[in-house]
């Protein structure tokens, strides 16, 4: 990935110096000299002449920072001090201040563009598609986009995206792409970790969604616990003009009373059900739902409500009636953004999310479901949609996995949902491990699962063989979910992105060798 030159820009010693004593992170100065910098980096191999480097992250070694002033850089920022007569920048918060600094470096460029900002457990992914999509519909395709799949910076500037929510560093610098490429808009995907990290510190968004909250990303390398969660993806309520927020999820209280504590309530927009919660502003009622996607109708409640002019019949294009709820916050985000109701329905009816309620129907081999479902609620909900959409089954077969050293309270919820929703037959396999051992995570999430409920539990460690097993056993009727990595083409292991050629790919060839042509 390389993106395009981006116009001069710079930061000097003495501007460096007032923005962190104003936002209370300067400890001392050492070595002071007045330098200017036409680079920040924190990766030391990236390191040109004039670059102000950033000690950061708790496998950070002076090793790389020695490495980093050997390549050019004139001053370092960092935690503490390292005796090199290199300009220091002592400061309490490495991470904050490598936000703050490289957001004024490239010149505070999400000024310059309308920002959504959408956190939940589950659901992301695709309302940020559903909104990037009516927004570029509404905005002659000036959208920028940032999500967990893709990173889209306009003038076909396109990529597989590594983190949900980039590195500061990297956002910042993504961000002053898009303005100088003559994007007028964002929608972005913020997660958890971006405020437990300060990824977005000094960053305000025009709007923030707030989908829903499941335990999710609790443990080693994660949050600690619950609250600490919630307290994070709370954040981006507090720094966005305008709250968008589902009535119906789970701690819906303390989430509107988190929003009201900056936002003037005015600017709180709260949509659910029709019927589901007694002061919302926008209702939906699901009318019709299949594989192919969902009808229904937007109602607005609330004066505020009725004023974005989104009453009427729409389409979702995207299967599972759970994302009416996604499609509806994204309408709601795109009517914000100034687009018209008729751009957004066109918009919704034609959104495709890689990785996300795919399908391939086969010959003689049951019908496949690709899906990123990856804790206990997602998984649940898809296998009740998919049964009940499909009716009389033969078997259903499930494929999956849990990563290893974080989302740790996901191995129980995985066998919950796959005993209370009957799984046939479960394939328990690799899904970026990182230091566990694949066999072991497979084991504990065995150890949850209601043997009564399940008939048949196997384990086999290679993904595409698991894959292969799990098509080449269906038969006709048969139902096979390959749950968690969705569009994902790698396979984290033992701190090394290992490429792996994507469920939908492998499904795809598996089918192709079985029937010749492959799907229908």
């Amino acid at each position: 990935m390389t993106l395009q030159p981006i116009d001069q820009v710079h930061i000097d010693t003495n501007s460096a110096i007032s923005l962190l004593t104003e936002h209370g992170l300067l400890v001392r100065t050492e070595n002071y000299c007045q330098h200017f910098f036409y680079h920040v980096e924190y990766n030391s191999k990236q390191v040109q002449s004039e670059t102000l480097f950033f000690c950061k992250g708790a496998a950070f070694k002076e090793d790389y920072l020695t490495e980093a002033i050997d390549r050019g850089a004139t001053a370092y920022v960092a935690e503490q001090s390292y005796q090199n007569g290199a300009t220091a920048l002592i400061v309490t918060n490495v991470q904050r201040a490598m936000a703050l600094l490289s957001n004024a470096f490239y010149g505070f460029p999400s000024n310059d563009l309308f920002a959504i900002g959408i956190t939940g457990t589950k659901g992301k992914t695709s309302t940020a598609y559903f909104t990037a999509t009516a927004m570029n519909w509404g905005a002659n395709d000036r959208t920028a986009l940032i999500s967990t799949l893709n990173t889209s910076l306009g003038q076909g500037e396109v990529f597989k995206s590594k983190l949900t929510t980039p590195e500061s560093l990297d956002l910042f610098r993504y961000l002053r792409q898009a303005v100088d490429n003559g994007m007028t808009h964002l929608v972005m995907e913020v997660s958890s970790q971006s405020y437990l990290l300060d990824r977005v510190y000094s960053l305000h968004f025009d709007v923030g969604v707030f989908l829903n909250i499941s335990s999710d990303h609790v443990g080693q390398n994660e949050h600690p616990n619950f609250a600490n969660y919630l307290f994070c993806k709370e954040q981006l309520l507090l720094n966005a003009s305008t709250c968008v927020i589902n009535a119906e999820m789970d701690h819906f209280e303390e989430v509107y009373q988190a929003a009201r504590v900056s936002t003037d309530p005015a600017k709180i927009y709260l949509f659910g059900r029709a019927g589901s919660y007694p002061a919302l502003d926008l209702a939906y009622q699901i009318e019709e739902t299949d594989l192919d996607g969902s009808r229904f109708s937007l109602t607005g409640v609330s004066d505020r409500g009725s004023a974005l002019t989104l009453d009427g019949q729409y389409f979702a294009s995207v299967a599972g009636d759970y994302n009416v709820g996604n499609a509806t916050a994204a309408a709601i985000c795109a009517a914000l953004g100034k687009v018209t109701p008729a751009a957004i329905k066109e918009a919704l009816q034609n959104v495709h999310v890689a990785g996300r309620m795919e399908i391939i129907k086969t010959k003689a081999h049951g019908t496949v479901y690709v899906d990123y479902a990856h804790d206990y609620a997602s998984i649940k909900r898809l296998l009740a949609f998919l049964k009940h959409q499909q009716g009389d089954l033969n078997q259903v077969t499930v494929v999956l996995g849990a990563p290893g050293n974080k989302g740790i309270s996901r191995r129980p919820g995985f066998g919950q949902a796959l005993s209370e929703e009957r799984a046939d037959w479960v394939i328990l396999t690799t899904d970026d491990p990182a230091f566990e051992d694949p066999q072991k995570i497979a084991a504990e999430i065995d150890s949850y699962i209601d043997h009564d409920r399940v008939k048949k539990v196997d384990y086999v460690a290679d993904r595409e063989m698991a894959i292969k097993r799990s098509i080449s056993a269906a038969k006709p009727g048969d139902l096979v979910v390959l749950a968690g990595k969705g569009d994902d083409h790698y396979q984290k292991t033992n701190g090394t992105d290992l490429p792996y050629p994507g469920d939908i790919s492998v499904a795809t060839q598996v089918v192709g060798a079985l029937e010749g042509s492959g799907s229908d």
